[in-house]
């Protein structure tokens, strides 16, 4: 997926803060893991949708699959990845639901998988503002060069409160997050523009943390005390618009075969908020609609 390293920055290694400026319960995920099992919507048969975008390549897919894995308590791959290619892989819009213990269970929250963003080609930007909208069906292949229309079998006329979107997710690498593509950056301010006029809530995920710099690397308790990391998060602040505190840099599971404690601490410190963001949108528009 155009993986690359950037392990340095030259002969200096970036400064480590005397404290990290956000906390996180490392070693101990417990009560962050039970809020997530146990999140159940207060309104009756809701769930939350969580709808990813972001660059291709940049892990969409992995923090589904990495999801999954924290929840399972092993490794688990249901959205399929590709460790090769530059254009996108994921071709068809998909639902990932996630199965409990019971295998007729699933907790209430889904993914959406869709095409990459690319600067020429990639994902059409009217075709995630229809999803946004709960207009794309399962199934649906996405064609760069044309939206959905209205009279695709695939569009959904009538969109009931589960088939709209929640919550909208941007995925991007920590090696490219302050350095984009400008086509890039402006198709993403153009689908945050539509999700805030339908306020929808917007977390960025910020992946492949270890590849920034050796420090986080060998340690992925550095992620908040290296401040090359915080100057990165802060410059996509400034670029696309999101505040820092919607901003969590997480690694994604990739060539590990067991699970990681730490690694677990950032995907449910996102996943976390990512639960509230949608359970908060969930019960504006239920209180707006009296």
């Amino acid at each position: 997926m155009g993986e690359g390293h950037s392990k340095s920055r030259g002969s200096k290694p970036p400064p480590l803060l005397s404290k990290p400026w956000r906390e996180v319960n490392w070693g101990d995920n417990r009560s962050a893991l039970q809020y997530v099992k146990n999140y159940k919507p207060h309104v009756e048969g809701q769930h939350i949708r969580i709808l990813l975008y972001g660059p291709v390549g940049a892990g969409k897919s992995g923090f589904i699959n990495s999801v999954q894995s924290v929840l399972r308590g092993r490794m688990y791959t249901q959205a399929l990845e590709d460790n090769i290619g530059h254009d996108s892989f994921t071709k068809k819009y998909t639902t990932y639901k996630i199965q409990k213990e019971d295998p007729q269970s699933f907790y209430p929250f889904v993914f959406n998988d869709i095409m990459g963003l690319e600067p020429i080609k990639g994902v059409h930007v009217d075709d995630i503002k229809l999803a946004l909208k709960g207009r794309v069906m399962d199934g649906y292949r996405f064609n760069p060069e044309s939206k959905l229309s209205e009279d695709d079998r695939l569009y959904n006329n009538s969109p009931d409160d589960n088939d709209k979107v929640h919550v909208l997710v941007c995925v991007v690498p920590a090696s490219t997050v302050s350095h984009m593509n400008y086509k890039t950056v402006q198709k993403i301010r153009d689908i945050r523009m539509e999700a805030s006029a339908l306020d929808i809530p917007q977390v960025a995920i910020v992946t492949k943390i270890d590849e920034v710099c050796p420090e986080i690397t060998n340690n992925l308790q550095n992620v908040y005390k290296v401040e090359y990391m915080k100057e990165k998060m802060e410059n996509f602040s400034a670029e696309v618009g999101f505040t820092m505190k919607s901003i969590f840099p997480v690694k994604n599971y990739h060539d590990e075969i067991n699970l990681n404690s730490d690694m677990d601490s950032l995907i449910l410190s996102a996943m976390t908020h990512i639960i509230t963001a949608g359970e908060d949108h969930v019960n504006f528009k239920k209180n707006q609609s009296g």
